[in-house]
Formats: structure tokens, sequence, C-alpha cells
């Protein structure tokens, strides 16, 4: 009787598991998507491995200003505009309505300020779309010498640890580079 019963179990076991076949792939098309879905979601890795913006800061003497230009990943600066308007999503590229959010979001990260420790004016003038990164133009009126002034340059630095602000400036005949990072977010000029 022992022997009927577990001879009774395994011929069960032995219908419920069929072998592999070309037609049992077909249960598992509708899935497909699915995991295709799935496997290019997890592999996705971002657009770029480090942190960084370059700013060229060039003075025009004839229209006694800094000329400003600010190289920012796009992927980067979205995500800081959509960090700073409450999830809000962002899609930045050429002519579209975001100039003003752009705009604010640089004004309170790039700041210059003179001997007397007041803030420059900041004149957005603009941006423009190249490739993955955004360039972000302005014009910052100025007279004087570079002694006392400091600039802030603390662009993206509340969403990447590891963000690095590479800055040069050009005054007359001189010429310096300086490195904006969470540890060092003021430099004197």
């Amino acid at each position: 009787m022992e022997k009927g019963r577990k001879e009774e179990r395994e011929n069960a076991v032995n219908r419920s598991v069929k072998p592999w076949s070309p037609s049992s792939l077909s249960s598992f098309l509708p899935f497909y998507p699915l995991l295709l879905c799935s496997l290019l979601l997890f592999s996705f890795k971002p657009n770029h491995d480090y942190h960084v913006s370059v700013t060229q800061m060039q003075y025009n003497s004839s229209s006694r200003s800094f000329e400003v230009s600010i190289r920012i990943f796009t992927d980067d600066l979205e995500k800081a505009l959509s960090q700073s308007h409450s999830k809000e999503r962002f899609v930045v590229k050429d002519n579209d309505q975001n100039d003003r959010f752009v705009e604010d979001y640089i004004r309170k990260s790039f700041v210059l300020t003179d001997s007397q420790k007041k803030n420059a004016i900041i004149k957005y003038i603009g941006k423009e779309q190249e490739a993955d990164a955004t360039w972000i133009y302005l014009e910052i009126p100025f007279q004087g010498a570079l002694n006392g002034c400091r600039l802030l340059n603390v662009t993206l630095m509340e969403v990447f640890d590891d963000q690095v602000n590479m800055t040069n400036v050009k005054f007359q005949s001189e010429k310096k580079t300086f490195l904006f990072k969470k540890s060092q977010t003021f430099h004197s000029l």
C-alpha cells in the first residue's frame, strides 16, 4: 500500500512538471516588454560620472563689465531646478520658458562681492544648448580693482557632494583659475 502511494505521488509530480519546449515560450511573451524595461531601467547609468561646471569671466574694459559664460551639464541643471522648485520636472533647452528659473538659480549660486562687501549687479543675458551641456551667459558691470573682491560659486553643490566649479578669471592682463567645492565656496580675487 505504501509503495502505491509513493508511485502515485511521483506520477502526479511528473505530470505537473512539463519539459521545456519552444511552444512554452509563448506563455512568457506577454511579460517580455516588462522584462526588457526592467533590464534597461536597472542597467541605466548617468550620462557622466563627474560633476563639474566651467566658468569663464573675462573683463571687457570698453563696456566696463565682466562677460561671464558658465557651462553646466544640462541634466545636472535640470535636477537642481527641480530640487529648488518642489520637485517640479524641468527640461532645459533652447527657446523654453525656463529662463527666469535659470536666472534665479544662478543669481543665488554665483555672486561677486566688491571690496565693500556689496553684491555686484548681475545681468542675465540668456542660455544656449550644446550637446549635453547648457551655456549660461551673464554680464557683471564692474569698475575698480579686484583687490578685496570675493567670488562665491556654489552652483549645483546642494545637489552633488562632489561638485567642482572651475572658474577662469581674466582681468586686464592677469589670469587666474579657481576651484570651488563644498570645502571652498568663496575665493578672494
